[in-house]
């Protein structure tokens, strides 16, 4: 029974990395409508800034985010402003033909940058350490940090979007663009920032994810696909949602571990499928206010 309730934690530990992974795609998707087949490729993108970060500055992966944030912050902005806008206007099928693009850009760039080596960013001694509760359950310190930071970004964002001006506008653009440019919003700078907020929680998530296992070139669409599912079965737009979303994924995946390990990665697709068909919207869909 202990082993099963191990299983179990750490499968929801787990999850917190995945809506870690989900933020960036809900915000863009929740936002403009952006469904950013990119989106993988630029956790990975956001991995090996943080890597040489820490090579030519000398700091640890978790302080070199003052660094790493900030600059894929900028990098967010300047890709939705100078790019994704333009492509916002013609439904679905640009964003995605121009994201598929970057994707590929990104993948071959990175292999042809850094070929197709692994890489991982070391935090120490605290990668392994441990807290041992009652019946010898063992929960790792870093997964425990990554679900306690995937909780605070999103209550941050809720914050953000349900409490200050800025929150007001990107839902006033979210729901409705046209007219709420002619309230004197500008939705073109507004979509901007969304994509750089999108961006800083990507390159959160990327750290974390690449101080928690290895990472290479073609490391991205396996994140991508996770995120997209984690989005799909917290329900689109809805940013709680999202961690719940990843929850779902981490405990199917440790309970399909449990059974066989080859059934790790299936058995959260498996459960996708499955919401998906009960739920076509979700489990939490995002309602009007």
């Amino acid at each position: 029974m202990m082993d099963w309730v191990n299983i179990l934690v750490q499968g929801c530990l787990l999850g917190g990395l995945y809506g870690l992974f989900a933020i960036g795609l809900s915000l863009s998707f929740g936002i403009m409508r952006l469904v950013n087949i990119a989106h993988g490729d630029l956790i990975v993108l956001s991995a090996y800034v943080a890597m040489i970060v820490v090579e030519f500055t000398g700091l640890d992966p978790i302080t070199g985010l003052l660094v790493i944030l900030p600059t894929m912050f900028l990098f967010g902005y300047a890709l939705q402003r100078g790019l994704l806008n333009f492509t916002l206007e013609g439904g679905l099928l640009p964003p995605l033909l121009v994201t598929f693009g970057i994707s590929v850009i990104i993948q071959n760039g990175l292999l042809l940058s850094f070929g197709a080596y692994t890489h991982r960013l070391k935090l120490g001694a605290i990668e392994t350490q441990s807290i041992v509760f009652p019946g010898d359950m063992s929960v790792g310190v870093f997964p425990l940090i990554t679900f306690g930071v995937a909780v605070l970004s999103i209550g941050g964002l809720q914050l953000l979007f349900y409490k200050t001006a800025l929150g007001r506008a990107f839902r006033a653009v979210s729901d409705d663009a046209d007219t709420a440019e002619l309230l004197g919003i500008n939705k073109r700078h507004l979509f901007a920032l969304a994509m750089a907020i999108a961006m800083a929680f990507t390159a959160l998530a990327a750290v974390l994810f690449a101080i928690r296992t290895n990472f290479d070139p073609a490391a991205g669409p396996i994140r991508l696909i996770l995120a997209f599912e984690a989005v799909i079965i917290g329900g689109l737009g809805n940013i709680w949602g999202t961690l719940i979303g990843g929850i779902v994924l981490g405990l199917a995946q440790a309970v399909g571990a449990a059974l066989s390990p080859t059934w790790q990665i299936l058995a959260g697709h498996l459960a996708f499928i499955v919401i998906l068909i009960i739920r076509p919207s979700g489990l939490f869909p995002r309602t009007r206010d």
